[in-house]
C-alpha cells in the first residue's frame, strides 16, 4: 500500500498566515519613512508636519533648493570626494585582499588583526586624533582630507572580504599565469581581478554608501558652505538658527537619486559578492 511522504516542517496556514503578516509589516516599517520623505518634499513649508498627504502640490522646495542654495557646489564636493574614494578604495582593498590571500609573508597575521580592530573603534573615539591629525598636516577644509578619512573606514572591512573572495578563485589561474610569464601583478590584473567582479561590486557599493552618507567628519573637518558635502549641506536647513523642513526633505531626496542608481547598477553581483567568501571553491 503507498503511502505519501511525510512532510516535515510544514507550516499551518494560521502560521503561513502570520508570517506574511510580519513580512507585510516589516515592508511597510522600512518603507514608510522615505515614502514620507518624498510626500513632505512636495508640501509647501506651512504644511511640512501636516499628517494629510499632497493637498498643495508644489516643486518650490526643489526649486529653492537648487536656484537659492550652494546645493550644486556641495554636491560637486560630494561626487568628487565619493568618486576618488571609490576608485582608490576598491584599487587598495583588492590589491591588499589579493596579497593576504595568495602570498605568505613577514607580518601578514598582524596585519589582519590591524585591520580587524581598525572597524572596532567608534566615530566617537576617533573624531578628535583624525581631526588633530589632518590640521596638523593642513588638510582640513580640503578634499584630500575627507578621502583618506574614507580610505581608513572602507578600506579595512573591504579588504576582508576580498581575501574572502579571492580565496574561492582557483589558485590554478595564478599558477597558469605565471606559466605564460607574467608577474604577480599581471597574473592579478589580467586573470584573477576580471573573476572578481562581483566582489568589486560589493566593495565599490559599500565604499561609495561609505563616503556618501557620512556626517560626522564631513561636519567636523570641512567648514564654509563652498567647501561642505552634501551631508554636511543638509545640515544648514535645519540647525538651531533655521527650520526649513521642505528644503531639506526637497535635498535628502535629491541625495538619494544617484546611491539608488548606484545599487540599481551594482545588486545584480551583490548576493554573489556577500556570499562568496562562505565557502572556499
Amino acid at each position: 500500500m503507498y503511502r505519501a511522504p511525510h512532510r516535515r516542517n510544514r507550516r499551518t496556514p494560521l502560521a503561513s498566515a502570520g508570517l506574511h503578516l510580519a513580512l507585510l509589516t516589516a515592508a511597510a516599517v522600512a518603507v514608510f519613512p522615505p515614502l514620507w520623505l518624498l510626500v513632505t518634499s512636495f508640501k509647501p513649508r506651512d504644511d511640512a508636519f501636516s499628517t494629510e498627504l499632497v493637498t498643495h502640490f508644489t516643486l518650490a522646495n526643489y526649486t529653492h533648493v537648487l536656484a537659492d542654495t550652494e546645493f550644486l557646489t556641495w554636491f560637486g564636493n560630494s561626487v568628487l570626494i565619493v568618486g576618488v574614494t571609490t576608485v582608490l578604495g576598491v584599487f587598495i582593498a583588492a590589491t591588499t585582499g589579493y596579497a593576504v590571500s595568495r602570498f605568505r609573508f613577514p607580518g601578514m597575521r598582524p596585519l589582519m588583526w590591524l585591520l580587524l580592530i581598525t572597524q572596532m573603534f567608534p566615530v566617537a573615539v576617533l573624531i578628535v586624533p583624525l581631526y588633530n591629525l589632518m590640521a596638523s598636516l593642513g588638510l582640513l577644509n580640503q578634499p584630500a582630507g575627507l578621502i583618506v578619512t574614507y580610505l581608513t573606514i572602507a578600506v579595512p572591512f573591504c579588504a576582508w572580504m576580498m581575501k574572502g573572495f579571492f580565496d574561492t578563485i582557483p589558485v590554478e589561474i595564478d599558477e597558469s599565469g605565471r606559466v605564460d610569464g607574467l608577474n604577480p601583478f599581471g597574473t592579478f590584473w589580467r586573470l584573477v581581478l576580471p573573476l572578481a567582479r562581483p566582489g568589486l561590486a560589493v566593495t565599490g557599493f559599500y565604499t561609495f554608501v561609505t563616503a556618501w552618507a557620512e556626517v560626522a567628519y564631513a561636519s567636523a573637518f570641512m567648514t564654509g558652505e563652498e567647501n561642505l558635502t552634501l551631508a554636511g549641506g543638509l545640515q544648514t536647513f535645519v540647525n538651531q538658527y533655521t527650520n526649513d523642513w521642505g528644503s531639506m526633505t526637497a535635498a535628502a531626496v535629491i541625495i538619494a537619486v544617484p546611491a539608488a542608481l548606484v545599487f540599481s547598477f551594482a545588486q545584480r553581483h551583490l548576493v554573489s559578492g556577500l556570499t562568496a567568501g562562505t565557502t572556499k571553491g
